[in-house]
Parts: structure tokens; C-alpha cells; sequence
């Protein structure tokens, strides 16, 4: 077992795509953004055979006055599964992890995803995911979608829209806008910008992911945010201006992206992560044939050397607080408070 900074590792990426269960949250992109954004520190735990990465925990140091210091899998990243093989011994991974965090002070740690890891042990939280399954057979992928996402799409279509798949800075900060008014409108405050100008340069630029607009008359009114490893993309951010919701363009967006994936040979699209309450967001990701399971996570607390369960966290819930403030102050607090929530 070692204890690794995998910025210091030569061809890390290339050991990841050759794991189980590698994303790009486990990749030295994400790492950079992260640490570029939020100043987090990497305490990653491995093991090795030969050249081959068997076994990966990996861990980002969130320090804050506000929440305190703790050990997570990692911020902002939807899920981050353990990867391992059949000889890895789990118990001995966190024993190494748990050495650190009581070095380091951590209040406590937390794991994104790995159920087979923790059997017997109950999450303190979970959400739902959905991944869809391409292939080069695109009319088959399509007819898996629920019968009025079609109709939606072929309106659309008929609407004028016009969908671009774009890697440009100027997209990023496009697509920026939208997300500070779809944040404002959901009641919370928005990353910072600094946050998708490191997924620009970090991600994007790297030709790990890409921007997506829809036009109408020649103005964004949705977008998103893809990231992609391997053969694999996830959809990571979504944003529209809700006056032009008739015209479906987050069904059209979505679509364009999917014929893109199938036809540059991707066998996988997941939606990410979805709050169990937010029954909305879930119907719409059920609508487009993906397979829907269940990420854990799960909290191992310092203080009492257990794991726990029902944890406060804060809400995802829209407020009316934040609905009314201008977009400006709500770009401060986020710039403010995304840092201690990681």
C-alpha cells in the first residue's frame, strides 16, 4: 500500500483506463481542478503490481473553518467507486486511510460509491444514477425513448434550434451564464467562475469532455457540460433559460449528444448523480431507456471510529432567499462557500 500524489506518477491516466470502474473523477484532470479551484490536497492510497494500478482510494484534503477538516472521495464528484481487484483487503486500505486522517485531524471520512467494499455497513446517504448503454445503432438507441421524448425531439427540430458541440473558452463562459441563471432560479448560488475556467483548461481543453449549446435566433438558450474518459461520458452540468422551455431544447441537446457519442464509438452516457427527492429530475433522466441504480455513500467518523449514518448536509432544496438576490451576489457567496462544502 502507498500513499501517492498521482500528480507525480508518470501515465497515470493510461494505468486508470486500464482498472474497472476508472472515471474521470479518479483521473489527474479532475485532481487539477480541483486543486486549482479550491486548493484541496490529494491523499490518494494504492497498490501496485508491477506497473498495473490494482487498487485506488482516493482522497482530497478539504480544510475549513466553517465545516472543519475532513477527507472526502471526492469533492464535487458525483461518484468516485474504489477500484480494486480480487486481492485487495479493504480493511487494511482504510486502516492506512483512517493512520492519515488522525494524523491530519480530519473530523471524518467519506466514500463516494464501492457497495461490494462495504458490505454489512449502511450508507449515511445515497442518490440514484442512470447510464445508458450506445452503441453504432443509433434508431435503436432512440427507439428505447420514451414515445413523447421523440415527439419532443422532432418539434424541436422543427423549431429552428440549432445544436453545436464546442471546446472554445468563449463556450464555457456561454454556458456559464446560463448556469448562474438556471442556479438562481433553483434558489442556490453558482460554483465560481474560476471552477469551469480550470474544467476548460483542466478538462475540456484536454479533450476530455466538451461544451454543448442550443441556439435559437441566434441566442443560447440551453446548455451543458460533458466530461468523457475512455470510452465512457458523463453529463456533468445542465443549464437553460426557461422562457423558451416549449420549444424542448434540453431534449434536443441531449439527443445531439447521444447520435455524437454513438457515432465516435462511446458505449456509455451516464446522467450522473439524482437526489432521491427530487422524483423530477429522475422521471426526466428514466425517459431515455438509461439503467437506474443506487450510489452509496458512505462516512466514517474520527471521533467515535465508527461509520454513521443520516447526516445533515446541506439541502438541495431551492430557497427563496437566494431566488430573489441579483446574480452578482449570488456569484459571491458561491465563490465564498463552495470551498467549505466540497
Amino acid at each position: 500500500m502507498q500513499h501517492v500524489d498521482p500528480l507525480t506518477y508518470p501515465d497515470w491516466n493510461e494505468r486508470l483506463l486500464a482498472t474497472p470502474h476508472a472515471s474521470i473523477f479518479h483521473s489527474t484532470n479532475w485532481l487539477r481542478v480541483l486543486q486549482a479551484s479550491y486548493g484541496y490536497q490529494p491523499h490518494y492510497f494504492a497498490c501496485f503490481k508491477g506497473q498495473q494500478l490494482t487498487t485506488l482510494l482516493p482522497f482530497m484534503e478539504v480544510k475549513s473553518w466553517i465545516t472543519g477538516a475532513r477527507g472526502v472521495s471526492l469533492p464535487f464528484s458525483d461518484y468516485c467507486e474504489p477500484i480494486s481487484d480480487a486481492s485487495t483487503s479493504y480493511p487494511a486500505v482504510l486502516e492506512q486511510a483512517i493512520m492519515v486522517a488522525r494524523q491530519k485531524k480530519w473530523k471524518f471520512l467519506e466514500v463516494r460509491g464501492g457497495d461490494a467494499l462495504w458490505r454489512g455497513i449502511s450508507p449515511y446517504t445515497f442518490y440514484y444514477r442512470h447510464r445508458l448503454a450506445l452503441h453504432k445503432d443509433e434508431a435503436k438507441v432512440f427507439s428505447r425513448l420514451r414515445s413523447n421524448y421523440r415527439a419532443k425531439i422532432r418539434k424541436a427540430r422543427a423549431s429552428d434550434l440549432i445544436v453545436t458541440i464546442l471546446r472554445s473558452p468563449e463556450a464555457m463562459t456561454e454556458y456559464y451564464r446560463l448556469h448562474c441563471l438556471t442556479r438562481k432560479r433553483q434558489g442556490l448560488p453558482p460554483q465560481p467562475a474560476c471552477f469551469f475556467r480550470n474544467i476548460h483548461k483542466h478538462i475540456i481543453a484536454k479533450n476530455c469532455g466538451f461544451v454543448t449549446l442550443v441556439s435559437h435566433k441566434g441566442n443560447n438558450i440551453a446548455g451543458a457540460v460533458f466530461f468523457s474518459f475512455g470510452r465512457k461520458a458523463i453529463y456533468k452540468f445542465g443549464a437553460s433559460n426557461m422562457l423558451y422551455q416549449s420549444l424542448y431544447p434540453n431534449h434536443l441537446l441531449l439527443w445531439h449528444v447521444i447520435q455524437w457519442l454513438c457515432n465516435h464509438d462511446y458505449t456509455e452516457l451516464c446522467f450522473g448523480r439524482s437526489s432521491p427527492n427530487n422524483t423530477g429530475l429522475i422521471q426526466f433522466k428514466d425517459g431515455w431507456g438509461a439503467n437506474k441504480s443506487r450510489i452509496s455513500y458512505y462516512r466514517y467518523d474520527l471521533k467515535t471510529a465508527s461509520f454513521v449514518q443520516n447526516v445533515n448536509h446541506w439541502s438541495e432544496a431551492g430557497s427563496k432567499i437566494w431566488q430573489k438576490m441579483p446574480i452578482p451576489l449570488l456569484q459571491l457567496a458561491g465563490s465564498v462557500l463552495y470551498k467549505h462544502i466540497g
